[in-house]
C-alpha cells in the first residue's frame, strides 16, 4: 500500500489577482447579507449560501474498534459530542417556491470539555462545478449583486456560461444524472461528501457520510422540515463515516473538485449518531447564528485547497454580518 500524500501549503496559495477577487466578493457577501430579508420571506439576515434551516440536532460520532492504528492518535476517544444543521443550498429563503434537492448536512464536533475540534459542511452531491478560483469568485459576486443591486440576469448569465466547460467531466455527468434521479428522495437518504480536501495529520482525506437503512420514501409528500421533524419524532438516525486518503494528485486530485477520487479506498472511522428526539428549536438565536467554519478546526483537520481557501474569509464576513444584524434586531 503507497504511503499518502504529504500536506504542502502550496496546495492553498492564492495568486495576487485572486486574493484581489476575493476582496471584492467579500464586500458583495457583507452586502447580501444586510440585505437579504429584502429578498427572502424572512425578517432575519440569512446566510448568503445554504440561507434555509430544516432542522438543527445534537448528536455523537461513535469511533470505530477498528480504526487503523496510524490513525487511531486522531480519534483517541470512543465518542464526540456532534451539533448538526440541515440546510439547503439555495441563497434565498421563499416559501412558495419549490425546494431544489441540494442539501446540506453541516457537522461540528466538540471535545469533551465543548471546545470545537472540527466544522465539517457536507452536501449530498460528491462534486464542486468550478475549479478555476477567479472564475468562483466572479460569479458568486455576480449572484450577491444580481439580489442586492437587481443586476440584469444576462451578466449572471455570461459568468454561469464560464463554468459548463467544468461540468462536462464523466464524474460530474455521473452524478448529475444520479441526482436527478434522487430528486424526491428523503432528505437523509442521501450520501453526504465533504467535496474538497481537509488535513489529517500530515496526511489529506475527503470524507462522505453513508446512511444507514433509511427509507428514500419517507414522508415523500411533505417537505423537508417536516420530514425531519417526522422522522426524529420515533426514529433514530445512523449513518457510517467514512474517509479517502490522498496518495497521488493525478487519482486524486486536490484542486480539481469536479472530479472524483480514484484508486483510494474508503475507510471507516466511525458512526453518525442521532437519537430520537434530538431536534433543536432552529430559529433560536443560539442556532440561527451558528456557523460551520472549517477554518476554525484544530491544525490538523484543516482544509485544504485554493477553493477551501476562500470559505475562510467568506464565512467569517457572512457570521459578522449577521451576528451584527440579528443580534440588534431579532433578539435584542
Amino acid at each position: 500500500m503507497p504511503s499518502p500524500l504529504k500536506y504542502n501549503k502550496k496546495y492553498d496559495k492564492l495568486t495576487d489577482e485572486e486574493k484581489a477577487l476575493l476582496a471584492i466578493n467579500k464586500k458583495s457577501i457583507a452586502d447580501f447579507v444586510e440585505q437579504s430579508s429584502t429578498v427572502s420571506d424572512v425578517d432575519y439576515a440569512t446566510r448568503n449560501a445554504h440561507a434555509k434551516t430544516y432542522a438543527v440536532a445534537k448528536g455523537e460520532f461513535i469511533i470505530d474498534k477498528n480504526v487503523p492504528e496510524e490513525l487511531q492518535p486522531f480519534f483517541d476517544k470512543e465518542k464526540y459530542d456532534l451539533v448538526i444543521r440541515f440546510s439547503n443550498a439555495r441563497f434565498t429563503i421563499n416559501k412558495n417556491k419549490k425546494e431544489i434537492p441540494a442539501y446540506g448536512f453541516s457537522v461540528k464536533i466538540k471535545d469533551e470539555k465543548g471546545d470545537v475540534l472540527a466544522n465539517y459542511p457536507m452536501v449530498n452531491f460528491p462534486l464542486f462545478p468550478i475549479s478555476s478560483v477567479s472564475i468562483f469568485l466572479k460569479l458568486f459576486t455576480s449572484i450577491n449583486r444580481f439580489y442586492v443591486k437587481k443586476w440584469s440576469s444576462f451578466s449572471l448569465m455570461l459568468q454561469i456560461l464560464k463554468i459548463i466547460p467544468s461540468t462536462l467531466t464523466g464524474s460530474f455527468i455521473k452524478n448529475s444524472f444520479r441526482l436527478f434521479t434522487k430528486r424526491n428522495d428523503f432528505i437523509l437518504s442521501f450520501d453526504y461528501h465533504s467535496v474538497g480536501a481537509y488535513r489529517l495529520g500530515e496526511n489529506m482525506m475527503k470524507i462522505k457520510l453513508q446512511p444507514q437503512d433509511i427509507d428514500k420514501n419517507f414522508a415523500k409528500k411533505i417537505n423537508s422540515k417536516n420530514a425531519l421533524e417526522d422522522y426524529f419524532s420515533t426514529q433514530d438516525f445512523y449513518a457510517d463515516v467514512l474517509i479517502q486518503l490522498c496518495y497521488d494528485l493525478k487519482r486524486q486530485p486536490i484542486n480539481r473538485l469536479n472530479t472524483e477520487w480514484k484508486n483510494s479506498s474508503f475507510i471507516k472511522i466511525g458512526q453518525v449518531k442521532i437519537s430520537k428526539g434530538s431536534l433543536q428549536n432552529p430559529s433560536s438565536c443560539e442556532n440561527e447564528l451558528l456557523s460551520f467554519n472549517p477554518f476554525e478546526n484544530k491544525s490538523y483537520f484543516q482544509p485544504v485547497g485554493k477553493i477551501q481557501k476562500l470559505r475562510d474569509e467568506a464565512y467569517k464576513v457572512s457570521l459578522q454580518t449577521r451576528q451584527k444584524i440579528n443580534t440588534l434586531l431579532k433578539y435584542k
